[in-house]
């Protein structure tokens, strides 16, 4: 059986028994009215208990008409930084808005009208910050978003890397764009410092404001069409009031019911949609919107739709961003497929997943685990080392070359090799679980990194008589994204986090800390909270990351010339 719905520029496509699973709750949400309610900012959507904070985190509905004026606004700031030869564009915080500036300028592509750069960092690894400083600092403009810590420590590293290359006080400032909700510490900074200064929504979080200034103000600098992402939107967003032909709310019904269900864990996978980084958008709204209070859905971004893990069974929902519903190929028996514009696909999923949150009883804008972690990392960072002696003083339970792994259990179960280790670590995840790994690497210089999702796939299936799903993320990228659903979620996840040797650290001017010390304090802090929640929990230190990524890649199998190999 197959139900397609198409409007506004969106199909969605649903088969098999996800179509039956999904009528019995697509019919309750209509006759419950909640495409109206919820296209009116009714905030009792989801319960007594949440309206107080949905009542201020509904304006994302609005954004497709009211970021036309925003987009109206930047049109001078981005022609006066082109005219400086300002080209290449470091956007500098974290969460799912930044990921949206990056999927808005992969997608435009060559479709751009001018010949730009973005550069994200939502990351403290040193070597990946000293590898953006290295590139010419003449051309380049950091847009700020959000306050988050890593952000602090970049305006404070770009700055003293500004102030190095000569540049007076009055091009500084012209470096540096904040976006910045008024009232807050970040916005009297910009304004103490006289930096170009963008208000963000007071009505949107960072989850749901991919088409806000949060989203836009890097891609409009990066030389993105903002206009015509906002025709896309505004197409799609007139759809929403029907309680039929409404692709958003059916695909919030599939996910619901799918979290309702046996099958609460998300595959996607991108089937030649053309909208790269789309994904990794999608992780971060549905892990955050819906991992909580011991419910919610898992998302697992696979490679593609021939990777391992894909054809997994059991208590998994396939979801394939395409071109098209009816593209042949592998994939079409995937239970949901998607196809459509980027601009339409921001109001499409924050809509489903705010319809799924209803359906599983969570509020979909409540975080209350993320601060664990950051106050557990300032926790570290106020120590007198600035580390977390408890942790770095325990020896290693296995020592491989250059790979150290730290159980801080009997995890490994008598593991001799670092096969035996990785094997034992993928066997402890107990059926209807999932193994989460998360690299403090450098997303660009150690890339091979993310080969690990793959390669422990393919040895859970070998290993396993029911092969786990895995999902794979960059810290302290995670934190901000999927760091939710590891605290909030289910509590069936095995976690193996990956840090490395850092060779040339970065020191942050005014803090007491560097970035590696920063990016340390992150893992163990992440890692102190995942254990207290009785989380199994490893770590992986590479004591050279180069040839402890190759020892990994070799103990899981992988073939000779792929970037683990």
């Amino acid at each position: 059986m197959t139900s397609v719905v198409t409007a506004g520029g969106i199909s969605v496509t649903i088969r098999g028994a996800v179509v039956d699973e999904s009528e019995t709750v697509l019919e309750r949400l209509v006759s419950d009215g909640v495409p109206g309610a919820l296209t009116s900012g009714n905030a009792k959507l989801w319960g007594p208990d949440a309206a107080p904070l949905a009542a201020r985190r509904l304006g994302w509905l609005d954004l497709p008409e009211t970021s036309r004026s925003l987009a109206a606004r930047l049109a001078e700031p981005v022609r006066e930084a082109r005219d400086a030869g300002l080209d290449r564009v470091v956007v500098a915080g974290s969460g799912g808005s930044v990921l949206a500036s990056d999927a808005m300028y992969r997608t435009a592509g060559m479709e751009r009208s001018e010949s730009t750069e973005l550069i994200v960092l939502d990351t403290s690894d040193p070597h990946e910050v000293a590898g953006v400083l290295a590139g010419d600092l003449h051309r380049t403009l950091v847009v700020l978003v959000g306050e988050s810590i890593e952000a602090d420590a970049l305006r404070r590293v770009f700055g003293q890397a500004f102030l190095e290359t000569g540049l007076g006080r009055d091009e500084l400032v012209r470096r540096f764009v904040v976006v910045a909700e008024e009232g807050s510490e970040l916005e009297r900074v910009a304004l103490d410092a006289g930096h170009n200064l963008v208000t963000a929504e007071g009505t949107v979080d960072d989850r749901f404001g991919a088409l806000g200034a949060r989203g836009l103000v890097a891609a409009a600098f990066a030389g993105v069409d903002v206009d015509a992402l906002l025709d896309e939107a505004s197409r799609f967003a007139g759809v929403l009031r029907q309680p039929y032909d409404n692709p958003a709310l059916a695909l919030g019904a599939a996910l619901g019911s799918s979290a309702l269900g046996t099958r609460d864990k998300l595959v996607i996978a991108d089937h030649g949609s053309g909208l790269d980084g789309l994904d990794g958008w999608v992780e971060q709204l549905v892990a955050g919107a819906t991992g909580k209070h011991g419910r919610g859905l898992l998302p697992v971004v696979v490679e593609g739709v021939n990777a391992p893990g894909f054809e997994l069974a059991g208590d998994l929902r396939r979801v394939i961003l395409g071109r098209r519903p009816d593209e042949p190929g592998p994939g079409r028996e995937a239970g949901v497929s998607v196809a459509g514009p980027l601009g339409a696909q921001f109001p499409l999923w924050e809509y489903a997943v705010a319809v799924a949150a209803r359906v599983i009883g969570v509020d979909p804008f409540d975080e209350p685990d993320v601060a664990e972690s950051r106050a557990s990392t300032a926790a570290l960072l106020r120590s007198e080392e600035n580390t977390a002696p408890t942790v770095v003083h325990r020896p290693p339970e296995l020592v491989s070359d250059a790979v150290e792994v730290h159980a801080g259990s009997d995890a490994l179960r008598g593991a001799r090799t670092l096969t035996e280790a990785l094997e034992a670590i993928v066997e402890d995840v107990r059926d209807g679980g999932y193994l989460a790994v998360v690299a403090y690497l450098d997303r660009v210089g150690d890339a091979a990194a993310a080969e690990l999702r793959p390669l422990l796939a393919a040895r859970g299936a070998m290993v396993r008589r029911h092969p786990a799903p895995v999902t794979f993320g960059w810290g302290p990228r995670s934190l901000h994204t999927v760091g939710q659903y590891h605290k909030g979620g289910p509590a069936n996840g095995v976690f193996m986090q990956v840090t490395g040797a850092v060779s040339d650290d970065v020191p942050v001017p005014g803090r007491p800390y560097s970035l590696g010390e920063l990016q340390l304090a992150q893992a163990f802090g992440d890692l102190r909270v995942v254990r207290s929640l009785g989380r199994p929990a490893v770590r992986l230190h590479l004591r050279d990351r180069a040839e402890g990524l190759a020892q990994l890649g070799q103990a899981l199998g992988s073939t000779p010339g792929s970037a683990l190999g």
